[in-house]
């Protein structure tokens, strides 16, 4: 644990748990508006369970929930995959890339591969509000984070690139969204709050629409919109002056504390300054605010607290610092290592880790039989946000709340991590994993956020950050290039 870090109150262990990726969590009160919409049709049956190979996608079975003895079954080769200490990786493996990492299979997307394109976008056609140029979070639900915003950029990106939306409409939303992020009312006038209404600019709390309230601010939130707004300014020479007005609009020193990256909460009625991120997106995001000059040093350190966790023979990295010291969560999950990927190519965290947390998913496939590609997002029922982890707390592939209530019976296979796998990687394994989204988690406004594992039916939540994560993905490999590069921003050689 660093010398720096400031252990939060337990009450506050939801904020310091992966630092602002919880802010994607919107409201449980708000799926609690929508999931009562949902129509019977999301207890239907899907064509196939993840235990069939999605190289047959047609074929129809039996896809009833796992018996007791299944899941029993599963467990406890879940629980005799761990063998602790790992295999560490080797020190000149754990080295940046000088030339950031292309993945195998880049260029023209297929036919199949646009209309993936095409039906993500369909969730931000259906979410954009014109008042404001921001998108919902969560489908039909009117309230949003910086971090799902950030997604909403990464998406109208890629959807001008991919010849989805005209210029001239890409420019006219890309305008109204930055002058909006520019004039955002700030969490005392210095960040932007964890949540807003999407129409008013109202700052609120999770669930809320309608009364105001600041609720302090998320650095790893911001960390990920940093980096989009630099590709966006890097990318658009017209739009490069409304980019950098919202980073000027901004109090961005306050983000950063001796090198590492900090947030605010209200517990009580007073404001807590707490150190946020554990390995993954703490360095993901950290490299987003070096690139806008903040001192992150310590927060893109990624061997510090590192230690290694066999799981099906597969040594994968995770961070020493667990609840038991700090109250934050230090879960292993997919997204940070495929948005490192596709988006600096592996400038944040070495290829070297992303390459054992998917060997590992891959090896528990070959074991259990069930597809994996697991992180955190939104389920269509409660809980209603869950941490589908292969490691987490000293507990292999627990899937939990922030407040570490177990729920491996909620652990699902993720749309967009089996889509960003697939697009970094292009394996037999990863083609499996984009074959059954393709063949599971259609919906006619965009990709449900993935597949039940043990319930064998789909998750149908449907968010901004899932299809944008989705979208960038698709983008990554028509273009051939991490999206920093392929837009031109400079990276800095040096640690600030």
């Amino acid at each position: 644990m660093s010398s720096d870090f400031q252990p939060p109150p337990k009450s506050l262990s939801i904020l310091a748990s992966v630092g602002g990726v919880v802010t994607a969590v919107i409201a449980i009160a708000g799926f609690n508006f929508w999931s009562g919409q949902l129509s019977r049709s999301s207890l239907e049956k899907p064509e196939i369970s993840t235990s069939q190979a999605a190289s047959q996608p047609k074929e129809s079975i039996q896809s009833t929930p796992f018996t007791a003895q299944e899941t029993e079954t599963i467990a406890k080769l879940d629980a005799t995959s761990v063998v602790l200490p790992g295999e560490p990786i080797a020190p000149n493996q754990l080295t940046i890339a000088i030339t950031p990492y292309v993945a195998p299979g880049a260029g023209s997307l297929t036919k199949e591969e646009i209309a993936t394109a095409r039906q993500a976008w369909s969730y931000f056609q259906r979410n954009w509000n014109d008042e404001t140029g921001l998108v919902n979070s969560v489908d039909r639900f009117a309230s949003v984070t910086m971090w799902d915003q950030a997604a909403a950029i990464a998406a109208l990106v890629s959807a001008r690139e991919l010849n989805i939306v005209p210029a001239a409409e890409f420019e006219a939303k890309m305008t109204k969204m930055l002058k909006t992020l520019a004039s955002l009312p700030l969490y005392k006038e210095e960040l932007p709050n964890k949540v807003y209404n999407a129409k008013t600019l109202i700052p609120v709390n999770y669930g809320q629409l309608e009364k105001r309230e600041e609720i302090g601010w998320s650095a790893i939130d911001l960390g990920r919109m940093a980096i989009w707004l630099k590709i966006v300014g890097a990318k658009y020479p017209q739009m490069r002056s409304l980019s950098n007005d919202v980073w000027k609009h901004w109090q961005v020193k306050r983000l950063t504390k001796n090198g590492q990256m900090y947030g605010t909460a209200i517990i009580k009625g007073k404001e807590q300054y707490n150190q946020e991120g554990r390995l993954g997106y703490e360095n993901y995001a950290a490299y987003g605010l070096k690139l806008w000059g903040l001192d992150v040093k310590k927060a893109l350190d990624y061997q510090s607290h590192t230690a290694f966790v066999n799981l099906y023979g597969q040594g994968i990295p995770y961070d020493r610092r667990d609840y038991k010291k700090s109250e934050a969560n230090n879960y292993v999950l997919s997204e940070p290592y495929i948005l490192d990927g596709i988006e600096t190519g592996f400038q944040a965290l070495p290829k070297a880790y992303a390459d054992r947390i998917l060997a590992a998913q891959e090896s528990r496939y070959q074991a259990t039989k069930q597809l994996t590609a697991v992180t955190e997002d939104n389920l269509d029922r409660a809980p209603y946000f869950v941490y589908s982890s292969l490691f987490v707390n000293g507990e292999p592939w627990a899937t939990i709340t922030d407040t570490r209530q177990q729920r491996n019976d909620l652990r699902f296979l993720s749309a967009k991590a089996s889509v960003g796998w697939h697009m970094l990687y292009n394996t037999a394994y990863t083609r499996q994993l984009f074959d059954f989204v393709q063949a599971n988690l259609k919906s006619k406004d965009g990709w449900y956020n993935g597949f039940y594992e043990s319930l064998r039916q789909p998750n149908k939540a449907l968010t901004a950050n899932n299809n944008g994560v989705i979208l960038e993905s698709l983008l990554y490999k028509q273009v051939g290039q991490p999206l920093t590069v392929w837009a031109g921003v400079k990276r800095s050689n040096k640690l600030n």
